[in-house]
């Protein structure tokens, strides 16, 4: 299966969308509304609560009994009122991560209400259709003092859609953050997976949009998701085990003996090591014990771990090596985990 697909379908009776690319599982979405209250890009009315002295934090009653966790407190009181979003899952009984900068997202573009000025999708290099979106932007956003960020798909989208999404976008924005009197209450639900798929694979532009996991190998890859074992190009493997404390990576070379099979195994794993991450939802502190090599290897590896991590949306920091021969990295929690969405099957 060649090419790049967006297959629509459910998992458990739970609305989801998978991106697969020449085959290969990319990227995944799942309904998390059972498994979370306010699922992430949730946008919603908070009231502050305590300061967090020595975390840097405050934390923020949400609605439907939920604690967020604040850590822009800088000038907030106890009781004041925000309006905040969800912006990644959190393990059960601890608060959800939220934050002030809110994030309007369609699928031409992000009204961003914290942080002025008109920009353009770097990935739109043509000079003349950037000069063409920021002409568009300026007329749209008008009087208003909320920012925008052109998406990429822009390019080529006619002039009609992007004004369309754009106008409600804004509208939308200045309707949620004048709504800050009351009780902490939603104000703007996370998307579905269908929507969200429509919205943020939209660029390159899909090959072909398909219904039923069943027949396109998705199905087949939620199974191997929910094994920590994952085998690597080469004949080796890698063992991904969420704990409470951190994700723990262990990389191995299998059955090859030969001078060349740990830093082979080690990068194979450092290729697909976003990946995996992304598509089981872990997220926080990770230590990856590769293979044992050489130290004069150690800046190959952590040379295809910058690239492999390069595009990541989610805020990836790479801390570097430990003095007992561990790599560490943290990696922002930006969805709900995979197993806790679909359990033991897929």
């Amino acid at each position: 299966m060649k090419g790049r697909i967006v297959v629509l379908g459910e998992v458990n009776g739970l609305e989801a969308a998978a991106l697969m690319v020449d085959g290969q599982l990319e990227d995944l979405l799942i309904d998390a509304s059972e498994a979370m209250t306010l699922a992430p890009g949730a946008i919603c009315r908070g009231r502050v609560e305590r300061q967090m002295k020595g975390q840097g934090g405050v934390f923020v009653k949400l609605p439907g009994g939920e604690k967020g966790f604040l850590r822009e407190a800088k000038g907030l009181t106890p009781g004041q009122n925000v309006i905040c979003q969800v912006t990644g899952g959190t393990e059960p009984g601890k608060a959800l991560p939220v934050s002030l900068r809110l994030l309007f997202k369609g699928r031409y573009g992000i009204v961003t209400p914290g942080a002025p000025g008109l920009n353009v999708s770097r990935r739109i290099r043509e000079e003349e259709t950037r000069e063409g979106l920021q002409a568009l932007a300026r007329v749209v956003m008008e009087g208003s003092e909320m920012g925008l960020i052109l998406r990429s798909a822009c390019e080529g989208a006619e002039d009609g859609e992007i004004v369309e999404d754009i106008a409600a976008l804004r509208e939308l924005a200045e309707a949620v953050t004048a709504d800050t009197t009351g009780e902490p209450e939603l104000l703007v639900d996370a998307p579905a997976p269908h929507e969200e798929a429509w919205r943020e694979w939209a660029d390159p532009v899909p090959d072909e949009v398909v219904e039923g996991f069943g027949d396109h190998g998705v199905l087949e890859a939620l199974d191997a998701l929910l094994s920590p074992r994952v085998a690597l190009a080469g004949g080796g493997h890698m063992m991904i085990e969420p704990t409470r404390a951190l994700i723990a990576v262990d990389v191995n070379t299998g059955n090859d003996t030969t001078p060349a099979a740990s830093l082979k195994a080690n990068i194979a794993a450092a290729r697909d090591l976003p990946r995996q991450l992304r598509l089981r939802g872990l997220g926080g502190q990770v230590v990856v014990d590769f293979a044992p090599m050489p130290k004069k290897d150690r800046a190959t590896l952590e040379q295809q771990l910058r690239v492999a991590f390069k595009d990541e949306a989610a805020e990836t920091s790479l801390a570097g090596w430990t003095p007992l021969g561990n790599y560490e990295l943290v990696r922002k929690r930006d969805r709900a985990v995979l197993s806790t969405l679909i359990g033991g099957q897929a």
